[in-house]
């Protein structure tokens, strides 16, 4: 009994490829009706245009801006024109003093007022911490909460994460120890031992009664968390979400004299899955006289292996930061933790454990030398504010313009209708496959790409054409390597249904491992380049993916299916399945359901002889037609035969092998 064979499905395969091509063209139905989606998607600064803002930045304090002051400027310039959704805008500076900001299409009024609206640094102390969206499980409750910090700077890495380090945030956040300044020495604060438990927000908020039942008419201290945290602060907490690009692109930091809730960010603008509610300002970030990153110096003056970030105030600053520092060190996580507030984003919040009187501190925690020097590039220039006047705001043309987008699709085009020549020269009706997939992979490429410039700001830029233009000859590719097996196997013998199912087995590996390497190469680009570069490796990872899902579920379904027709499994000679031109051999069969390759002898046995009734069987390699006989024939013929040769042996009987002639009578054979 022959062993059962998976059933297939290719009508379902195209109904769930119909229905993936329709969920992103109805995403933006829906989004035209109830918001700004357009059917066409958006271009960027080099096919469109847009808004040209020159910025001026001046210090508060009158004096020159540094070249490090206009690129910490640039940095978070960068960081609120990606958080208000704008993509491919162009950020530079300018003869040094100015900033060149051009964003693609009409830039809006919030965009131009977050672009020009001045930057500065604050230091809060932490009232509630907690995660960005919703609060984890609580740490075991019976391990013992009073267990003392560690003083052995190898610990830190293995200690258990406080409420500000449980989400994995960047080193910057989990950057939690504050040293003493008097021996300049990394004293690890929260640097806890592997038992010491998490303390979260939410164990805090059960075990102090309701802020709006306690709440004291005047606050003790700005650390006060039952004067701070009202009903309207805490709502506002509860309702933050510090996974949204638009809670992320910095703002006002807030009345300096009340609470403040904000989202905390990494070394790279991006969410360090914590927020956070703050007391009013202890510190201005014009306090701090000087930062810099280095490896951490030990008691013995050695250079240790650890990174750390240094940081010094004012004389005025000292003082201030000496009273916060002999306050917060003998408070509980998180009120002992010091929250560094730049642009209404918390880039940092150490935590501190001891008194630092002389204004000296140093940061340590989870650090390599780029977060290092990031944070303490941000803290420079926290103690640098400045703010930005707009020299003047116009609008430009397209740096590349109509011409050359068009110049681009004409190219494409070009090559398209090259692939589709060659396909049908080469595959006559079987290329119309090919010209099918395109079709298909086209449709379902501008519908992402639109639902992409809907929902994340995309933008379609030259070199994002570009990749698309590639990506034809990547599509085609595949379909010519599914072709050629299937014309593989029907050299061999196979029948076409046979050949498609072998040629789709052996095909699809080859396939998968070609665009793996494509995808690889895409991901790398996109990451290491800069600018255009990146439009262009993301739309080539892009229809990389989707010339899986097209060969996948629509060329393999629809040529399981169009085997079927007699067209195709005939072998007509437009289908480009032509045995004759595929130059399939005859063949015959050799027993035990095996057939060998061979072509047939040009001469036929004589008339009569038990060879010419029981002829070579002959299959054709495309769906069994040809002037051979099946199985069941050879055998009928053989019976029959037989029953002539009992019936007349002389006129039946086999001639001699050397003469051709009956042999004589009582000889042998």
């Amino acid at each position: 009994m022959a062993p059962p064979t998976r059933r297939r499905r290719p009508v379902r395969t195209l109904i769930t490829l119909v229905v993936l091509m329709l969920l992103p063209f109805i995403a933006v139905f829906i989004g035209t009706k109830t918001s700004d989606a357009t059917w066409t998607p958006k271009l960027a600064l080099d096919l469109e245009g847009g808004t040209q803002i020159i910025l001026t930045p001046v210090t508060t304090d009158g004096r020159q801006p540094t070249s490090e002051d206009i690129t910490q400027a640039i940095n978070v310039i960068r960081q609120r024109v990606d958080g208000s959704g704008v993509a491919e805008a162009e950020i530079s500076s300018q003869g040094g003093n100015n900033i060149v900001v051009a964003i693609p299409g009409k830039a809006s009024e919030e965009t131009i007022a977050a672009v020009s609206r001045s930057s500065h640094m604050e230091f809060r102390p932490v009232l509630v911490e907690d995660y960005a969206i919703t609060a984890q499980p609580s740490a075991d409750p019976s391990v013992d909460p009073s267990a003392g910090p560690s003083a052995d700077p190898s610990a830190e890495p293995t200690s258990a994460p406080t409420a500000g380090e449980s989400a994995e945030p960047s080193p910057t956040q989990s950057s939690d120890t504050t040293a003493d300044a008097t021996d300049d020495e990394s004293a690890p604060a929260t640097a806890e031992p592997t038992e010491q438990p998490t303390a979260q927000p939410s164990d805090a908020a059960s075990q102090e009664p309701s802020p709006a039942a306690t709440a004291p008419s005047e606050p003790t201290s700005a650390s006060d968390k039952a004067y701070w945290v009202t009903d309207e602060v805490q709502a506002q907490f509860d309702a933050l979400d510090c996974t949204d690009p638009a809670n992320l692109a910095g703002g006002v930091s807030g009345d300096p004299d009340k609470a403040f809730v904000a989202c905390g960010v990494d070394s790279d603008g991006n969410s360090s899955m914590l927020k956070y509610i703050l007391g009013p300002v202890e510190i201005d970030g014009s306090e701090i006289s000087s930062a810099g990153s280095g490896l951490e110096t030990l008691a013995n003056g050695a250079i240790g292996s650890r990174w750390i970030v240094n940081m010094e105030f004012t004389s005025k600053g000292a003082k201030e930061f000496s009273d916060v520092t002999t306050r917060l060190a003998s408070l509980t996580t998180p009120q002992n933790q010091f929250a560094m507030v730049l642009d209404g984003l918390v880039i940092s919040a150490p935590s501190v454990d001891k008194t630092i009187p002389n204004g000296k501190a140093q940061i340590s925690g989870s650090f390599n030398q780029t977060t290092a020097a990031s944070l303490a590039n941000r803290l420079s220039f926290g103690s640098l504010p400045l703010n930005f006047e707009v020299q003047s705001e116009q609008q430009i043309s397209a740096t590349l313009g109509t011409e050359q987008l068009q110049k681009g699709l004409l190219a494409g085009v070009i090559g398209l209708l090259l692939v589709v020549v060659y396909s049908l020269i080469q595959y006559r009706a079987l290329g119309l496959l090919t010209v099918a997939s395109l079709i298909v992979a086209a449709t379902l490429t501008f519908g992402v790409i639109a639902l992409l410039s809907w929902t994340q700001g995309y933008r379609l830029s030259l070199p994002g054409v570009a990749g698309l233009i590639v990506a034809i000859g990547i599509t085609a590719d595949s379909f010519i390597v599914y072709f050629e097996r299937i014309r593989d196997e029907l050299r061999e013998g196979r029948t076409l249904g046979a050949a498609v199912e072998r040629g789709w087995a052996r095909a699809r590996r080859t396939i998968l491992a070609s665009d793996a390497v494509n995808l690889i190469a895409a991901i790398v680009l996109y990451f290491l380049a800069v600018g255009g570069v990146r439009g262009f490796a993301f739309t080539l990872g892009l229809t990389t993916v989707i010339d899986v899902i097209v060969v996948f579920l629509f060329t393999h379904p629809v040529m399981e299916l169009i085997a079927k027709t007699r067209f195709f499994n005939e072998g007509h000679a437009a289908s480009g399945l032509d045995p004759r031109r595929l130059g399939v051999p005859g063949t015959r069969y050799v027993g035990r359901g095996k057939v060998a390759m061979g072509r047939r002898e040009d001469t036929e046995p004589g008339e009569g002889s038990l060879a010419a009734e029981v002829r070579t069987p002959v299959a054709s390699g495309v769906g069994g037609r040809g002037d051979g006989l099946t199985i069941a024939q050879r055998k009928a013929a053989e019976r029959a035969a037989q029953q002539r040769l009992a019936q007349d042996p002389v006129a039946d009987a086999p001639t001699d092998d050397a003469t051709g002639d009956a042999p004589a009578e009582g000889s042998e054979r």
